[in-house]
């Protein structure tokens, strides 16, 4: 079992409907409006973006459209490692909920995922303030 990653789900609950809050998320031109610990600027690269922030110049992957909410998207460092996040929002009552499934990679210490976390949770919260605003 020694193979398997440590996991934290990170979730939010939005009053907008699905659609409303997957159409945002899987929208790489709003990368930056919500996700701060992914990139501050971003631009298309053919089917690709590129995001400019913290962790340095990186490549995003989102998955393909889809209709049942699975905003997954891989992120490509400038170390040529690539890190999947899953991300799925769910029907919930008259809105939303957002799950972002945080995987520790080898070498993040426990501090560190810790952190990680914490930035995911700050996104996710900018996301729902976003949203509700609108």
């Amino acid at each position: 079992m020694d193979d398997l990653l440590e996991v934290k789900n990170i979730s939010v609950s939005i009053h907008r409907s699905p659609g409303d809050v997957y159409a945002f998320i899987s929208n790489g031109e709003n990368v930056p409006r919500w996700a701060a610990g992914l990139g501050t600027k971003i631009r298309r690269d053919g089917n690709e973006w590129v995001a400019e922030g913290p962790i340095g110049s990186v490549r995003v992957r989102f998955a393909p459209p889809n209709d049942l909410g699975v905003a997954d998207h891989d992120v490509v460092l400038a170390s040529g490692i690539t890190v999947h996040n899953p991300i799925r929002v769910i029907p919930n009552g008259a809105g939303s909920t957002v799950i972002f499934t945080l995987l520790r990679q080898p070498g993040v210490s426990v501090r560190q995922f810790n952190q990680d976390a914490n930035t995911v949770q700050k996104d996710l919260e900018t996301l729902r303030s976003l949203l509700e605003q609108s």
